[in-house]
This record gives structure tokens, C-alpha cells and sequence, in this order.
């Protein structure tokens, strides 16, 4: 027999029917149906923000808001694994420009950093903002030089 869309089943017990409220008081879901009395939740339409006190100055407000973050001024790098770049001729010259031609990466950000992921088979001079000890290893053992922009 072949299976059809129609023909298809789940497994028995895999799927539980929801608890049908405020069927009367017999089935402990009856009258306020697991609302409580009056507030907030019980109504319709009883929502509100997490955090939300009920108007009280929220904790998040009260507590002191010291010390500093640098995240702020974080760098954020294009990076490019050594692997990637052997969809390049040998001897060519790379720069950051000649990897969004690629389509390698979409933008340079603060800079292109070189990963030393995958391997690199063919001698290329690559111009980029970072280099890892790896990546810079791998690209002299090609025969080819890594310059810092």
C-alpha cells in the first residue's frame, strides 16, 4: 500500500487535545477558568511588558547603573579563511576590494582579517588589515607574503 498525504496519521498519544475551559464547575476549569478573580489577568486583553511593575519604578530603573563597557568601540573584522582563497589565480594580488568582487565577503566593516582555516595551495600576495600567526604561516609556506594595510 502506498502512502498518501491524506492516508498519514500521527503516533497514538503524540497529540493531546487542549483542556477545554469554563464548562461548569465539575471539571475544575469552570466559572473563572483558571483566571482568578478580578486584576489585570483575569480581563481580556491583560497584558503587559516584561519588567512591567504595575506603575511601580521597575528593578531594572532602581538598581545603580555603574562602571564602563568597552563593547562600544569594538572592532568588527571581515573574516576570510586562507581556505577561501584558493578560488584565486597564482601570483595574484588581493586586496579587500578584490574580495567583495569575489563575493567572498558583502563589506570590508573596521577590516579584513585572514583566518588560518583551511589550506592554502597556491602562492598569493594578500593585503589585508589582520592576520592570524596561522593564516600568515600558511600563506609563507605557499611561497606568497601577507602585507598589513
Amino acid at each position: 500500500m502506498t502512502m498518501r498525504l491524506n492516508t498519514i496519521k500521527s503516533a497514538p498519544g503524540s497529540r493531546k487535545s487542549g483542556n477545554r475551559v469554563g464548562r461548569g464547575i465539575g471539571c475544575g476549569t469552570g466559572k473563572t477558568c483558571g483566571r482568578g478573580h478580578k486584576g489585570q489577568h483575569s480581563r481580556s486583553g491583560g497584558f503587559h511588558k516584561v519588567g512591567f511593575e504595575g506603575g511601580q519604578m521597575p528593578l531594572y530603573l532602581r538598581l545603580p547603573k555603574r562602571g564602563f563597557s568597552n563593547a562600544r568601540f569594538k572592532k568588527h573584522f571581515a573574516e576570510v579563511n586562507v581556505g577561501r582563497l584558493n578560488d584565486f589565480r597564482a601570483g595574484s594580488v588581493i586586496t579587500p576590494e578584490k574580495l567583495i568582487e569575489a563575493g567572498i565577503i558583502k563589506k570590508v566593516k573596521d577590516g579584513v582579517k585572514i583566518m588560518g582555516s583551511g589550506e592554502l595551495t597556491k602562492k598569493l600576495n594578500i593585503s589585508a588589515h589582520k592576520f592570524t600567526k596561522g593564516a600568515t604561516a600558511q600563506i609563507e609556506a605557499a611561497g606568497g607574503s601577507a602585507k598589513v594595510i
